[in-house]
């Protein structure tokens, strides 16, 4: 039986979930996700999961997290004063906002924080830092 090797564009189920059991994604009522292996679009820990797979086989893998978003980076947390927030925004903790960087790419953050006087903006990947198990069943290979 065709197991899935590098190079192979493969659709994939899955089931993400965190260490606490939380799922934080998961493609089961949805088209399968396709990818294909060795192309770098999704963490390399997924990738690595689906290598040796056969079609219609499942597993769950634990992937940690140098594998996955990578650690959480306290640099990549930063305090502004709230009079540098455009005027049309109220920021609220868990808004999701996209700042310009000097070199002009745009960044993804999350507000984590909102006082009287600042804003704290998060640009880790919300899963930065957790480990990730995830159940993965392989529909095909092509």
């Amino acid at each position: 039986m065709a197991q899935a090797k590098a190079g192979d564009t493969v659709k994939v189920h899955y089931t993400g979930k965190l260490d606490d059991g939380t799922v934080f994604d998961s493609s089961v009522d949805r088209e399968p996700l396709e990818f294909t292996i060795g192309s770098g679009n999704i963490i390399p820990g997924f990738e690595q999961a689906v290598v040796g797979m056969s079609l219609g086989e499942s597993k769950t893998e634990i992937i940690p997290t140098d594998q996955a978003y990578g650690p959480h980076l306290d640099e990549m947390v930063v305090v502004v004063d709230r009079q540098q927030m455009p005027e049309e925004i109220d920021p609220q903790v868990g808004q999701q906002l996209q700042i310009q960087q000097q070199n002009g790419q745009v960044l993804p953050v999350v507000i984590t924080d909102v006082s009287g006087a600042s804003v704290t903006l998060d640009a880790n990947h919300p899963l930065a830092g957790e480990d990730l198990t995830f159940d993965i069943r392989l529909v095909e290979i092509a």
